[in-house]
């Protein structure tokens, strides 16, 4: 059997039957065996960062493994921002990359290079990987890719990479005849005392949970729904933990964080017990004055990985080394009588209503059409929609906005955080589900930078309604400026060096269907549910000047008094 046949079948076996790449000439032979193989697809994606991170947007979706290859030198090191975004993202994605001939890398010749586009791949993406290593003996090949895609899923999940040379991807082996991998046992700690933690929520006449990246397992989303339901503790999340709760749940008060909604960052100044669950803690969440994050009370953190608790600054916490989805399920049948919860309800109810959104954009927003927009897509969006935001005012909008109901999802990178996300994540998550729509949300700069995407779009049909938040500058910086410089736009404005082209000729040139749209034509619902009932387009939100977001947290001020200070 040809190894690269081996390696196609292996990864089907593994769930997997769309690998997304770009060839070349250290990895066709893998791309004609994986396209040989009955049931899999290799979707050529027209950038190898696009590829790494559709195969994100792939795993997400399905919960699974995702798959994205490239050929040597500038095809692996142009996965290296996908690679990175899915370490920082927990994202289970295998990543090959073909290398030149074992006979002829240079190994540890003092020279740069040797074989043409030979670059030692491997040295650079081990700090950004589970896993990484040089496959260049045939007989390595099977215990190789077993023991990576075991690393890639167990415990905290996240990327991992083989660097597979030509000649090993073309030689004749017995997979039966070669060496297997035995995998490690990997266990978290789960040395707690559930009933401990159950006695202190008890206690507690303030508890709240916060919701990070670690609680989006659907079956973890299950597991919450019926936890809140049966103990009604208000709960936010994290930027990365949007969707754990549903919207429509009475106590949840949104997005916390440093652009998070201001009725959930003044929350945590009257909370005496914290569910930290699957949420870092990172200063976005708790802001750069960390001794304030809740400074009245005690705070739980719940982190599969150990190291994420050993290397925290914050000293309030009680340190539980397990899954979200376990321990949730532990508590609630830990959880017996809890004390009335009224007076808190009350409190959380006036802060809801006191400091909504709404009345944020109203008295602190003079460009709303961003906040406009996101309304609208609150009304017309159906129950199995995917949000998918990139990186800026984009993403920080859709996060303070949108009311992810039941089966909704919100995808977006809250650790890389790099602009040109959206479209290749959406396209992955399209692949995965193609009855499933996809709403991708850019602003200009961001959809320029990923724009070969529309191309995966039209050419496979994709069910992604692909919108640019266009305001001709890249707004998170501009408010930046703003702030700090005096207003100097550089590289942010025309006026600074930015410009962007035109979109209309854009989609039209990939085939796809054009829109532009400005606030005023949000009032026409039959225009829009028109717009949003297509399979897929380009839709240009034109916002006609410089956009803003508020709340905004400011270096050094407690995470409960955001800027500007209403109070």
């Amino acid at each position: 059997m040809k190894a690269s046949d081996y390696i196609a079948s292996f990864i089907q076996q593994h769930g997997v039957n769309v690998v997304f790449g770009y060839i070349g000439g250290m990895i066709t032979h893998l791309v004609d065996s994986i396209a040989r193989t009955p049931g899999m697809l290799f979707v050529q994606t027209y950038h190898e960062q696009s590829a790494a991170f559709a195969a994100e947007g792939y795993a997400i979706e399905n919960e699974n493994l995702g798959v994205a290859i490239a050929t040597s030198g500038p095809g692996a090191t142009n996965m290296i921002t996908g690679i990175a975004d899915a370490w920082f993202g927990s994202v289970p994605v295998l990543y090959i990359s073909g290398q030149v001939n074992s006979y002829e890398y240079k190994y540890d010749k003092p020279i740069r290079q040797q074989g043409f586009q030979e670059t030692n791949i491997i040295s650079i993406v081990k700090p950004i990987t589970k896993y990484a290593v040089l496959v260049d003996k045939a007989e390595n090949l099977r215990y190789e890719l077993e023991k990576a895609v075991f690393y890639a899923q167990a415990g905290r999940k996240g990327p991992v990479m083989l660097d597979i040379c030509m000649d090993v991807q073309r030689t004749d082996i017995n997979p039966d005849e070669l060496r297997s991998y035995i995998p490690e046992v990997i266990s978290t700690q789960r040395d707690y005392d559930v009933k401990e933690i159950a006695r202190l929520l008890s206690q507690a006449q303030r508890p709240e949970m916060l919701l990070g990246a670690g609680a989006q397992g659907e079956k973890t989303k299950t597991l919450i729904d019926a936890f809140l339901s049966k103990t009604q503790i208000p709960a936010v999340c994290s930027l990365m933990g949007m969707g754990a709760v549903r919207a429509d749940y009475p106590y949840y008060l949104g997005l916390l964080g440093s652009y998070g909604n201001r009725c959930a960052n003044k929350s945590m100044e009257n909370v005496d017990l914290l569910f930290a669950i699957g949420a870092r803690l990172d200063t976005r969440q708790t802001g750069a004055k960390i001794e304030s994050f809740v400074e009245h009370g005690t705070i739980i953190q719940v982190d599969i990985d150990e190291n994420e608790l050993k290397c925290h600054r914050l000293e309030n916490r009680i340190k539980v080394n397990d899954d979200a989805e376990h321990f949730i399920e532990a508590l609630s049948n830990a959880v017996a009588s809890l004390p009335d919860y009224s007076e808190w309800h009350k409190e959380v109810t006036a802060l809801k209503e006191k400091y909504s959104q709404e009345k944020e954009v109203e008295r602190a927003v003079s460009n709303r059409a961003p906040y406009s927009l996101m309304n609208c897509l609150n009304l017309i969006s159906e129950e199995n929609d995917v949000f998918v935001s990139d990186i800026g005012h984009n993403q920080m909008i859709a996060a303070q906005s949108l009311k992810l109901r039941r089966n909704q999802k919100f995808v977006t990178s809250g650790g890389l955080a790099p602009m040109g996300f959206s479209l290749p994540i959406s396209a992955g998550i399209a692949m995965a589900n193609h009855n499933r729509r996809v709403i991708s949300i850019s602003g200009d700069g961001g959809f320029h930078i990923a724009s070969q995407s529309l191309m995966l779009i039209s050419q496979y049909d994709l069910p992604v309604i692909a919108i640019i938040i266009n305001n001709e500058s890249l707004g998170m910086i501009t408010q930046f400026q703003s702030l700090y410089f005096e207003r100097r736009m550089t590289a942010t404005t025309k006026g600074g060096g930015y410009t962007t082209p035109d979109f209309k000729k854009m989609a039209e040139s990939y085939r796809l269907p054009y829109f532009r749209l400005d606030e005023t034509c949000l009032a026409d619902e039959a225009l829009i549910r028109k717009i949003f009932s297509t399979r897929n387009a380009v839709v240009e939100y034109v916002t006609n000047g410089l956009t803003t977001i508020s709340p905004k947290l400011e270096y050094n001020k407690p995470i409960y008094k955001p800027t500007p200070d209403f109070d």
